[in-house]
């Protein structure tokens, strides 16, 4: 079998998902990043044949199957779609499209093309979001009808390190982007565990600063957006996007009629199963406190992956998908992946008008497509210089101080 040759647009995180996909036998034919160290550190450990560009344009007429896009989060979109223009299968970080007008055109772009495409979301293969999947599949719980997603990420205010490798110039994403954006990681799992798709949104914010002489160049000062789903199923989910507050974890809980399943914080990768006394499956204890296994042919390269073995069994996904020639189940399709960026974007918009409802857009439907077909708003500056149409925060004013600013620039920003 020939190997799948793969060009991987943007070094930063794309180098680590690289390293699975050679684990998987393909080839790394080419890479591509506007950023002259770190592309040429990561060519180092490459083979030398590996074609290095500092030009999509180039890149993306490299002799190659399939591309990563692992360029900045929100500019994923126009990049998809010059690949489906070429027939590349395209593997894409985090949320599709930055604005609602890109979710459009990738999925018309979608419709004339043959390219697999999959959203690279690689939290429900955890291994306690793949056992409460497993759980919702055997159908013990009863109908579903509640989740819950956190994927909370606060950061040490003084920790450069972080920053400079980051978010290390004032104009960069991570320094704009709001609360609800960053979401495939909170709604992902519970969208794959139970199957259900969101159809209608509302947002509310926390707002807490940083405060002190600490170097930050963050124009948003929320600390989590609480968002809340209705969906096509009947069933609620509460989600957090990425938030900032108490301590580091990710935590999911399902709940049925019958019983519920979620992994403990603080517990590692423990799973807590709990039923009713009167409707419990037979055999079955009340509680449960247990560790999962893999029971996977792929074990010792799981547990040498990333994001708890998520990176190499999302790459592996991917490529079964190439190779049977179909494009992936929910919610890794890109109909699912424009849900999960429409949900962002709009509970944006719900915290922005005090919680507002949005109804979340089916891109099957023409006729929701022209609505939203020129909605260019975005929190985030371009790479073409283009600046920020909407406000990033809930307090639309906010911006960091002129203090932390230049320390930001003293002590983050390259040389």
């Amino acid at each position: 079998m020939n190997k799948i040759k793969i060009g991987i647009f943007g070094v930063g995180r794309g180098m680590d998902i690289a390293r699975n996909f050679m684990l998987l036998n393909c080839e790394i034919v080419a890479i591509c990043d506007f950023h002259q160290k770190r592309r040429e550190a990561a060519a180092k450990t490459l083979d030398a044949s590996v074609a290095v560009y500092d030009s999509f344009d180039q890149f993306i007429e490299h002799d190659m199957d399939a591309v990563v896009l692992a360029n900045y989060f929100h500019e994923h979109a126009p990049y998809a779609i010059r690949c489906m223009e070429r027939g590349l299968h395209i593997f894409s970080e985090c949320i599709s499209n930055g604005t609602m007008a890109e979710g459009v055109e990738l999925i018309r772009a979608a419709e004339k093309s043959d390219s697999i495409y999959m959203l690279a979301e690689n939290y429900p293969q955890m291994i306690f979001n793949r056992e409460m999947k497993r759980i919702c599949d055997s159908k013990t719980l009863g109908k579903i009808l509640y989740a819950e997603g956190e994927y909370n990420h606060p950061a040490d205010p003084a920790d450069t390190t972080f920053m400079k490798i980051y978010n290390y110039f004032p104009e960069h994403w991570r320094n704009f982007t709001p609360r609800s954006y960053y979401i495939t990681h909170s709604l992902g799992p519970v969208m794959h565990a139970t199957g259900a798709t969101p159809k209608r949104v509302t947002s509310f914010s926390v707002f807490a600063p940083i405060e002190g002489d600490y170097p930050t160049a963050r124009h948003g000062a929320d600390r989590a957006a609480i968002i809340t789903t209705q969906n096509d199923d009947g069933s609620i989910f509460r989600i957090t996007g990425c938030a900032a507050f108490g301590a580091h974890h990710n935590a999911y809980r399902i709940c049925g009629t019958e019983g519920q399943v979620e992994n403990l914080r603080g517990m590692g990768e423990k799973v807590m199963l709990r039923y009713n006394s009167w409707s419990k499956p037979e055999d079955a204890n009340e509680t449960t406190l247990y560790e999962p296994g893999w029971n996977d042919q792929d074990e010792a390269f799981i547990r040498q992956s990333g994001h708890g073995g998520g990176d190499y069994l999302t790459a592996r996904m991917f490529l079964d998908c190439i190779r049977q020639k179909k494009q992936p189940e929910h919610p890794f399709d890109l109909h699912s992946a424009v849900a999960m960026s429409s949900v962002a974007i709009l509970a944006h918009r719900s915290m922005l008008e005090g919680g507002k409802p949005y109804d979340i857009p089916d891109f099957h439907s023409e006729e929701c497509r022209k609505q939203y077909e020129n909605d260019r708003l975005t929190p985030f500056y371009g790479t073409d210089g283009s600046k920020p149409n909407i406000p990033c925060c809930s307090h639309t004013d906010f911006k960091p101080t002129e203090s932390q600013i230049e320390r930001f620039k003293e002590l983050v920003m390259e040389d």
